[in-house]
């Protein structure tokens, strides 16, 4: 019976007039991992990040939010209204010589719009920081350990995430005296558990790794397994709870200011000064109207760009366009 021809296979040699096909010429394997490393450089990237349209605009956004912060002083038209008082010039209307009109004692609202924004962007700053550092090392210890200290950790992450954080925030705040460092300080401790809960999914995860198998095989320390290599590889998605944690507490520090247990008089703080225009509204439409777009540009600034950091770092997670 005669056997059936078997078609060589596609990667195999091809033999012609007692001589192989020439293989890939040299350097073409070299070429071709290097283009596949180029996948992952910083350039490709920004390309992707590019091709976000509202997630450039919100980079925009935190860009000029920045920008005015660090330059407030020296581009604030009247920069000594933060304490002075004019008033002789009280609830004036936007003009020429006042952009954003002045408040009830006569101080111009565009200088002090602009001046509360290095006040925003720092209490945003100070409580993220204070809360990744309490948040990422709980969830790292919760996710690598095994027991009752892991039990006990995400038992007390529960307790405060199943409490609403303006309220906890609020009935922290008025323990202590109303100050924008006591709500910096109700804030940091209302928001750590965002970052223990997330950092302890992403360590489960990775505790199941075969590299950690490996380090675990060699001998390596918890410590370095978690702080050298589990850390690393979790701190993307920590990134992006950053950018976002940095927008919402801007709008939560000014609730906090609106309700008179943060920023106290005279700090320019935009939540403040919203509150002070409420005896004023409506005939000083003004001013509330131009520090609460200032809370909804910053707040959507740094909503966008977390969307889109959260694209680059999980494309599963991908808006819908």
């Amino acid at each position: 019976m005669t056997q059936p021809e078997v078609a060589p296979h596609p990667t195999a040699f091809r033999v012609s007039a007692g001589r192989e096909a020439p293989g890939p010429r040299a350097g073409e394997d070299t070429a071709q991992t290097a283009t596949a490393a180029d996948d992952f450089h910083l350039p490709l990237i920004l390309r992707k990040f590019a091709r976000d349209i509202p997630a450039v605009i919100g980079a925009a956004i935190v860009a000029f939010v920045i920008a005015v912060a660090i330059a407030g002083p020296w581009i604030a038209p009247h920069p000594g209204d933060i304490v002075a008082s004019h008033l002789l010039q009280r609830l004036k209307p936007p003009s020429a010589a006042f952009p954003f009109g002045t408040d009830n004692l006569g101080r111009d609202l565009f200088s002090r719009v602009i001046l509360g924004t290095r006040g925003a962007l720092e209490v945003a700053l100070a409580v993220v920081a204070l809360a990744a550092a309490i948040g990422v090392p709980l969830g790292l210890v919760a996710g690598y350990a095994t027991g009752w200290l892991s039990d006990v950790i995400m038992r007390v992450t529960d307790v405060f995430l199943s409490l609403p954080q303006l309220i906890l925030a609020l009935a922290l705040a008025q323990l202590l005296s109303p100050s924008l460092e006591t709500a910096m300080l109700a804030l940091a401790l209302t928001y750590w558990p965002f970052f223990t809960r997330l950092v302890f999914a992403e360590t489960r995860r990775l505790r199941a790794s075969l590299f950690v198998d490996a380090l675990q095989g060699i001998g390596a320390s918890s410590a370095r397994i978690v702080f050298a290599h589990i850390l690393p590889n979790a701190i993307s998605p920590v990134i992006v709870r950053a950018t976002i944690g940095l927008g919402f507490t801007i709008l939560v520090a000014a609730v906090l200011g609106f309700l008179g247990v943060g920023a106290t008089p005279p700090q320019p703080d935009w939540g403040l000064t919203i509150s002070e225009s409420r005896n004023y509204l409506p005939d000083a439409w003004w001013y509330a109207t131009f520090p609460g777009l200032a809370i909804l540009l910053a707040v959507l600034g740094f909503n966008l760009l977390g969307d889109g950091l959260r694209d680059l770092v999980d494309p599963r997670l991908r808006r819908s366009r």
